[in-house]
């Protein structure tokens, strides 16, 4: 067991980390890796292994990752995006639910009430793939915040459809009443959302007056969270979703000290939980249940990808300020995930039991779903966002903290070679040079999360904090190095007498100078100079010359417009075509290799003659 719970966590982290390599979907890897691992090798039988505990750690797995979701749904989000997803949720749901039961009922064979609870369960689209998928795309924020914000929400709406219709199904009274059905899940919704958002006010309440000590904030959010899912489950199956959800999104919403690290820890601990629980429900997908997939569902899977999705997407956001284009991008991307697995199997082992007819065709149609949206819709996000014009690309620019002589000279240097460069200060003066120099500049601090709405990190490959403040340059690098990767940061060389704080990020330059240092060098004539390798002038040439001429290697422009900077503790690799850049006093470096080359034809006929 031991070696199968490691094998688990070693395929989900192993599979994400080649789709971050590879660029592929993180989902549709995991999903194969899960395949491979089950059904065809056998290496891990989840419903063997872990026999009844398999359903609560499915279930409580995905009540993490519903909360980590709505730690990241911040009311701010909402300012150019509300409009669209309060008419995904208001409009697409009952729309999507609709045209769902309609194609399992007509695309699938299935009895009517049964089509009805799948169809509910598939208004769902969930954190636990757009997530990953969004995290490989570079669209607009408009688009990533709809698309976010309907998957968390739409997921416990969808599970609480299908609580209904089971209700309905299974109602044993002589008369079915609506109404008592409708006031019992309405009843039992609004109590776990009062739940979620209890405990969401008392932790923000708590954590910033002392009453638990840091160590201690973390475990105690993770056992509350489960916590609030188990009490909300216990009155009605399903709502616990619901508590979860609300307790993320009263979090993401009310100031709270450490909420860094506590962000940080639940993502590390949802992306852990999604490894995870992708690679046990893939491997579940046993023979049998492979073989109960019929022809028919062919067609109810056609429908639900170009008619549900599409149709429920242009209804909602008809007349709304969508762009078009955003529209067909939206209507298209529809993933579903453990959520639809997790409740769909679940829903199907009641209906079975029940005695409900064709109630063991919604696992294997479920297992369809998900495979088939994963694989179309995780494969051609990308292209289907290029052929749009939606895609931003991958980001080129560089993001300069802090207005200087030195920096706003480095930052021209490189928008002269079509590098984009935004130059941050939180002082207005220092930034008149910038924009003197007509160069892009933000005004405000950027670790301040008032102002994350404006600054978007995903536009810049590097970032380099060049303040006259040493400790604050290493806040920036620390704080930000998570977000962006601590390899695309880097910081400007400390003071001596602050040896502590150089383990806190890459020190900019081999020589970790100073910025008084390299101010004073500007004064005194230093320039940037850019110099081509090539086969005759390779980097040995290079090398000699900037030590004969005392000069400072700054970074390498690769032929794509990457620019990795040398730094204390790294030195990129330079190949043939690479773009050097340099840091070097008042004479040419070109002077220089001239002058050595004339110096070596010195020595040459000296020796002949001495021959």
């Amino acid at each position: 067991m031991m070696v199968k719970i490691a094998l688990i966590g070693v395929l989900g982290i192993g599979a994400q980390w080649i789709a971050w390599r590879t660029g592929r979907p993180a989902i549709a890897l995991m999903l194969i890796v899960g395949v491979i691992a089950g059904p065809i090798l056998g290496l891990i039988r989840p419903e063997e292994d872990f026999g009844p505990l398999m359903e609560p750690i499915v279930k409580l797995a995905v009540a993490v990752i519903l909360f980590e979701g709505g730690l990241s749904l911040n009311f701010r989000d909402l300012r150019h995006a509300g409009a669209g997803v309060l008419r995904l949720v208001v409009i697409g749901v009952p729309v999507g639910w609709g045209l769902g039961t309609a194609a399992a009922y007509y695309g699938a064979g299935l009895p009517l009430p049964v089509a009805a609870l799948f169809g509910g369960i598939l208004v769902v689209t969930g954190p636990t793939v757009i997530g990953p998928m969004l995290r490989t795309l570079r669209v607009g924020d408009r688009v990533r915040n709809i698309l976010k914000w309907e998957g968390i929400i739409n997921d416990p709406i969808g599970a609480l459809l299908a609580v209904a219709i089971y209700a309905y199904i299974s109602y044993t009274g002589p008369q079915v009443n609506f109404v008592d059905i409708g006031v019992e899940v309405i009843g039992a919704t609004l109590i776990a959302a009062l739940l979620g958002a209890a405990l969401g006010f008392f932790l923000t309440w708590a954590f910033p007056r002392g009453y638990a000590p840091e160590y201690l904030k973390a475990p105690i959010l993770l056992i509350t969270v489960i916590f609030g899912f188990v009490a909300a489950d216990l009155i009605m199956h399903e709502t616990g979703l619901v508590t979860v959800t609300v307790m993320g999104v009263v979090m993401a919403n009310r100031a709270i000290y450490s909420s860094h690290a506590l962000h940080r820890f639940k993502e590390d601990l949802a992306v852990l939980l999604i490894s995870g629980v992708f690679i046990l429900l893939s491997a579940t997908l046993d023979w049998e249940t492979v073989s109960q997939f019929q022809a028919r569902f062919v067609a109810f899977l056609l429908l639900l990808l170009f008619i549900v999705r599409p149709l429920t997407v242009f209804a909602s956001l008809m007349f709304s300020n969508v762009p078009w284009r955003e529209r067909i991008f939206i209507g298209w991307i529809a993933p579903r995930g453990i959520v639809a697995v997790a409740i769909t199997g679940l829903f199907a082992i009641r209906l079975v039991d029940y005695g409900v007819e064709d109630a063991e065709a919604l696992v294997p149609l479920s297992f369809g779903v998900v495979i088939v949206t994963i694989f179309a819709h995780g494969f051609s996000a990308g292209w289907l966002a290029r052929r749009l014009g939606i895609d931003q690309g991958k980001g080129e620019g560089l993001l300069i903290v802090g207005a200087n002589r030195w920096t706003i000279a480095l930052a021209e240097f490189f928008k002269a070679r079509d590098i984009p460069v935004m130059i941050a200060d939180t002082s207005a003066i220092a930034l008149r040079g910038a924009r003197r120099a007509e160069l892009e500049t933000y005004r405000g601090d950027i670790l301040d999360e008032v102002h994350e709405d404006d600054l978007s990190l995903g536009r810049f490959q590097h970032l380099i904090a060049a303040t006259d403040n040493d400790s604050y340059n290493a806040l920036v690098a620390n704080d930000l190095g998570p977000e962006m990767g601590h390899e695309a940061i880097t910081r400007i060389g400390r003071d001596a007498s602050v040896g502590a704080l150089q383990k806190r990020g890459r020190i900019l330059l081999e020589s970790g100078r100073t910025i008084d240092g390299l101010l004073d060098r500007l004064l005194a004539g230093w320039a940037f100079s850019q110099t081509r390798i090539t086969e005759k002038f390779p980097v040995e040439d290079y090398r000699e010359n900037m030590k004969a001429g005392g000069g400072e290697s700054v970074a390498v422009i690769k032929p794509d417009n990457r620019v990795l900077f040398f730094s204390m503790q790294a030195r990129p690799v330079i190949d043939i075509g690479d773009q050097l850049v340099s840091f070097v006093p008042p004479e040419d470096p070109q002077e220089i290799k001239e002058k050595r080359d004339e110096e070596r034809v010195v020595k040459d006929e000296a020796k002949k003659k001495a021959g």
